[in-house]
């Protein structure tokens, strides 16, 4: 019995010990707790990016990676398909100086995006071309929104439109919303991947491409509007449910102030409101502040002079934080920049297709100022855009002056494809739930 109580203690002891082992390996191996997620976005490197154009047979397409610029003649009607690494950028000017498409037009190739907004002259006003495209191998199913002053008006006629492999649609926007005189429209990708752009030919003459619109907010800077002669008519849209109260500040050339007359404007939930703001920034380069109790989408309509007028359009775009590049570049270009909240400064690099390749130099912009900066280069060119300090925000403007009239097209100035922002992410079961 002895011998058998001695044992029974023996096996206990041992198991004792075991135990006490395995804990102790489990404590000195278990990793280190994970940090807190991030609050805020994560600047991230972009690895590789894929631009899509409208066609246009026989337009030279202006195709920029760091350091190089290139163009590319297309050889037919559809769309304009390239990728490549991490900086490219794409796009193509088109200069008609007669008949109805009479204008300069400027368009900027779009990345597909799950969602697009696009603000202007709606389809009772003008000839607006909607083009979707899927450059992917998959799929895509699309819905197309149109709102306007009474509201949402396409109704059911723009949801779910299915786009195959590779398929290229052009949508005429009267057949969607025909009542229109101007719109916000968005674009919300189902599935799958689409690429975006809109054209504009307005019935009182004038051609361009309608620039991507920041997605609504409750803060929205409209940059790179040109100063000179003709209407400046802002657009906004109040796309959520809740009616939005718009408060407006003008940056120009040589102040920050709020417009007499034009301080604010009310936009009713789901609806668009025009404001014709020339006389509040007729003459000088400049920029709208939009805050508001509400998240809107903005855009402008820039008319030029003359007896035969062109028309521009620019939007509400990003901070350069991520800088930027137009790839498509001619005489008369020239970059608008506008400091919000304090001083900034930016770099400007024109990288020439022929001939010597310049030297950056640095633009600063006061607080609250509006500046101007020309570019001079010779045959196609690109610009690039870094930040170097401040909130700032950019625009590039091209003006070719005619007998008949000025011909002129916009493009804010959007981040570039080198970095991009990754929202913060949650570590929960819920994204596998129905």
């Amino acid at each position: 019995m002895r011998a058998f109580v001695e044992h029974r203690s023996g096996l206990l002891m041992l198991v004792v010990v075991s135990l006490a082992a395995l804990y102790g390996v489990a404590y000195v191996t278990t990793p280190a707790p994970l940090p807190p997620p991030p609050s805020a976005p994560r600047k991230v490197a972009v690895e590789s990016v894929t631009a899509v154009c409208p066609g246009a047979k026989g337009q030279r397409v202006g195709v920029y990676l760091p350091g190089t610029v290139n163009g590319e003649t297309m050889a037919d009607a559809k769309p304009f398909v390239t990728k490549g690494p991490a900086g490219l950028e794409a796009g193509y000017l088109t200069r008609v100086t007669k008949g109805a498409g009479r204008g300069l037009a400027g368009v900027r190739c779009t990345e597909p995006s799950a969602a697009t907004w696009l603000v202007g002259p709606g389809p009772a006003n003008a000839d607006v071309r909607l083009h979707l495209t899927n450059a992917d191998k998959t799929p895509a199913l699309a819905d197309v929104q149109v709102y306007a002053a009474e509201g949402p008006i396409s109704g059911d006629a723009g949801t779910g439109l299915e786009i195959a492999p590779g398929e290229h649609r052009e949508i005429d926007l009267r057949t969607l919303a025909p009542s229109a005189d101007i719109m916000a429209l968005s674009v919300t990708t189902v599935f799958g991947r689409v690429a975006v752009a809109a054209r504009a030919t307005l019935e009182t003459g004038g051609v361009d491409w309608l620039p991507p619109a920041a997605p609504p907010a409750t803060r929205v800077v409209v940059p790179g509007i040109p100063g000179g002669g003709g209407p400046r008519r802002l657009l906004v849209a109040a796309p959520g449910e809740g009616d939005a109260t718009v408060r407006i500040r003008a940056v120009s050339e040589d102040a920050e102030f709020a417009m007499r007359g034009k301080e604010s404007l009310d936009v009713p939930a789901g609806g668009v409101v025009a404001l014709d703001v020339t006389t509040g920034i007729a003459g000088s380069a400049s920029a709208l502040l939009l805050t508001s109790s509400a998240p809107v989408v903005a855009g402008l309509v820039i008319t030029g002079t003359g007896a035969r007028s062109d028309v521009a359009f620019t939007a509400g775009t990003p901070s350069l934080d991520l800088g930027s590049a137009v790839a498509r570049n001619a005489a008369g270009s020239e970059l608008l920049l506008t400091a919000v909240g304090g001083p900034g400064a930016v770099r400007v690099q024109v990288v020439a297709g022929e001939g010597a390749e310049q030297e950056p130099f640095d633009v600063e912009v006061a607080a609250g100022r509006t500046r101007a900066v020309r570019l001079k280069a010779k045959g196609d060119f690109a610009v690039v855009v870094t930040p170097v300090s401040g909130e700032v925000y950019g625009g590039r403007v091209v003006r070719e002056r005619l007998r008949t009239g000025l011909l002129l097209t916009a493009q804010p100035l959007a981040p570039a494809r080198m970095w991009t922002m990754l929202p913060p992410l949650t570590d929960t079961p819920r994204v596998v739930l129905p």
